[in-house]
């Protein structure tokens, strides 16, 4: 089993996976991300496989050494959260729609703030205060946000509004992000489904033969790697070869990465409507 969709924490797992697993099945516990950005890590204390964000709804599985347990959401992806990040299950009124924000003590531009806010990060609106929305966590602008329902339908729009990002592994924010985390977060903006790492993404949409010329919103894959096409000559992908999210010609990403040993593209597919 893939230890990143399977929610069994060595001690734990959900009923789905009753007769596969030796574990104490629970129901789990449904909170909420209360951080800006929290790292999903492999185990307590261990590396960074993927991020959330604030307002990403989770199920918790097992609490040990300060750590949960969790499945998100959004994907299903499974990991190791600090436990202070997560709270409350909240249900999410808005987003950040605006490439990084601000938490304001006070619904003024004066105010100090408290914390920066990353892009698709989901809060939850109380009430409007003049141009400023207050939240649990403090007051956003409102120029920012986006409610729940409101989604923008070009992922690769999207995508080119995080150009210059850096690069960061397992990063999903414009504080950092990598390749799989900028598809998915440009996917996830249009409200579109989308999983975690570039291996799984690749089962998105239908495949590419060689002979259908690349579009716009189509992906290209290459071992550990992906990247939008932004047109038919450009893709769009954040990268180790300039650590940001850039563009880079078609050919010459193909050429580079070969001879960088990245191997040759592994799958093109077309995962929006014509």
């Amino acid at each position: 089993m893939d230890r990143r969709i399977t929610p069994f924490s060595g001690r734990f797992a959900l009923p789905s996976l009753r007769g596969q697993v030796e574990a104490t099945f629970t129901e789990g516990e449904a909170a909420t991300v209360k951080l800006p950005i929290a790292d999903l890590l492999a185990h307590p204390g261990g590396a960074r496989d993927r991020q959330l964000l604030m307002g990403d709804a989770v199920t918790v599985i097992d609490l040990r050494d300060n750590h949960a347990f969790v499945q998100a959401a959004k994907d299903g992806y499974c990991g190791w959260l600090k436990a202070s990040a997560i709270g409350p299950a909240t249900p999410a009124t808005h987003w950040v729609a605006a490439r990084s924000s601000h938490l304001y003590a006070r619904p003024k531009v004066q105010a100090a703030e408290l914390e920066a806010l990353p892009f698709g990060a989901r809060l939850t609106v109380s009430r409007l205060d003049g141009s400023f929305a207050e939240t649990p966590h403090g007051y956003v602008p409102l120029t920012h946000l986006r409610s729940v329902n409101d989604r923008p339908d070009d992922p690769v729009a999207v995508a080119e509004s995080l150009v210059g990002a850096p690069y960061l592994w397992g990063g999903n924010s414009a504080v950092g992000i990598d390749c799989s985390g900028l598809v998915q977060t440009a996917m996830l903006a249009c409200g579109l489904a989308c999983p975690g790492d570039s291996d799984q993404q690749q089962s998105l949409g239908q495949d590419l033969a060689d002979n259908i010329p690349l579009q716009r919103g189509d992906l290209i894959f290459w071992a550990g790697h992906v990247a939008w096409v932004a047109d038919t000559r450009r893709i769009l992908h954040a990268n180790g070869h300039t650590m940001t999210v850039a563009f880079e010609p078609i050919a010459e990403a193909i050429t580079r990465i070969l001879a960088q040993d990245g191997g040759p593209v592994t799958a093109r597919r077309r995962i929006l409507p014509v």
